[in-house]
């Protein structure tokens, strides 16, 4: 008798679809703010590169302060409600934030967004996890990212467009009505997922003990693939915050095509290499991903030309397509469905905690030199990453002989 042929699952379902594109339309939103948040705080609100840097981190902030609620919200009430709560509340806030009439009364109100936020993309990433087969899974958040990546790519031209033809009040509310799609698509979306075959899932052999549950505020098992993502992002951080002004800079009418340039790169690479992070492993995906950013920045910071800035967005799209996937396969693949959330919850936080390295910490250094000097300090962010990831989340003796059981801290995907 022939052995049993194995049949893949279906990864794109139509599950699957729903909560990608409830995430489109919500990354649209971002997109919009893109160019918007640092002309109203540098033409209109007086707050200068520090200010940038300061709606960064406080948006930050509010985002990780809220992790925990966000966590024991998807256990209550589902993954469906949370994701509909948090583009409502974003839809909110930015309809309102257009009319600020001060730095303060602008920063409370991005604290906000930071809630709405947050709870979207974790409830929704938690929910691409649930959906995904257990060997799929960077592949999965490879097609979701293509969500985030459209969002981003369409979002600055309609904000620029917008701002061009009307006022700060207008197109912040045309935002808004961006995340308030979101909300009501995610009426579609599964509240929650029966877990899969706990038998063929690698969580049940590398998951960290269940009793780590809501009893921390970041799961043990995002820490090292969280710490290398917030390093990537903390360099991404500058480009979206110091390219608007730094394209005018140069002579560019503006920075809408740079932003479309690099997610479309990420876009096609993530759609047509979507099985490349398995095939690489971790290790050699998250080393291109850091090794391309970094030249990105040196580039931005060494040459101050209109062509410095198309080729850098080229170079940090193609990058940036190979730094999530991988390294939310590693946390995910660590713990238990039920641990599920906590985990994704944990690790997504590190956009954030990246975000306020980059936003905060490289917009002082924006504010008392340069913006090019910001860009170098990204270099440097791409390179601390880079160490942490080679030398400690997948080193090279894991290669060999990958560490197995509750006490593993770090695991090896294929390729490494």
């Amino acid at each position: 008798m022939s052995a049993p042929v194995h049949v893949p699952e279906p990864l794109v379902t139509k599950p699957f679809i729903l909560v990608t594109g409830a995430a489109a339309a919500f990354f649209i939103y971002v997109g919009v703010l893109v160019p918007l948040i640092p002309r109203l705080i540098e033409d209109e609100l007086g707050g200068g590169e520090f200010g940038i840097g300061m709606s960064v981190a406080v948006f930050a902030l509010a985002a990780i302060s809220v992790r925990p609620l966000i966590t024991r919200g998807i256990h209550r009430f589902g993954r469906r409600a949370v994701m509909m709560t948090g583009g409502t509340v974003a839809a909110a806030a930015s309809a309102t934030v257009g009319f600020a009439g001060s730095l303060p009364e602008f920063l409370a109100l991005r604290a906000v967004m930071g809630v709405g936020e947050a709870a979207l993309f974790v409830a929704a990433a938690t929910l691409v996890a649930d959906l995904a087969p257990s060997d799929r899974r960077a592949e999965a958040s490879s097609y979701f990212s293509v969500a985030v990546f459209s969002g981003i790519g369409i979002g600055p031209i309609i904000g620029e467009w917008l701002l061009d033809r009307g006022t700060f009040g207008t197109a912040f509310a045309v935002a808004g009505a961006f995340a308030a799609l979101a909300a009501l698509l995610s009426i579609n979306v599964p509240d929650r997922v029966t877990p899969r075959d706990a038998a063929h899932d690698p969580a049940t052999v590398t998951a960290t003990s269940s009793k780590t549950e809501g009893s921390s505020f970041i799961h043990p098992a995002a820490v090292g693939p969280g710490l290398v993502l917030a390093s990537g992002i903390g360099a991404f951080a500058v480009f979206p915050a110091f390219v608007p002004d730094h394209a005018l800079e140069v002579g560019m009418s503006g920075s809408g095509a740079l932003f479309a340039v690099y997610s479309g790169i990420c876009l096609i690479v993530r759609i047509t290499g979507a099985r490349l992070p398995e095939r690489l492993g971790a290790r050699r995906s998250v080393t291109i991903a850091l090794v391309m950013s970094s030249l990105a920045m040196g580039l931005l910071a060494a040459i101050a030309e209109p062509w410095a800035l198309w080729s850098a967005a080229a170079i940090v799209g193609f990058g940036m397509a190979f730094l999530y996937p991988s390294l939310m396969a590693l946390t995910v693949n660590k713990v238990t469905p039920k641990e599920r959330p906590a985990a994704v919850s944990s690790f997504t936080m590190f956009f954030e905690m990246g975000s306020v390295a980059g936003g905060l910490l490289l917009g002082l250094v924006a504010e008392l030199t340069d913006k090019r000097f910001a860009f170098a300090g990204a270099v440097g962010l791409c390179l601390f990453g880079l160490y942490v990831m080679r030398t400690h989340v997948t080193p090279p003796r894991a290669r060999v002989a990958p560490a197995a059981g509750p006490e593993a801290l770090f695991v090896p995907v294929a390729g490494d």
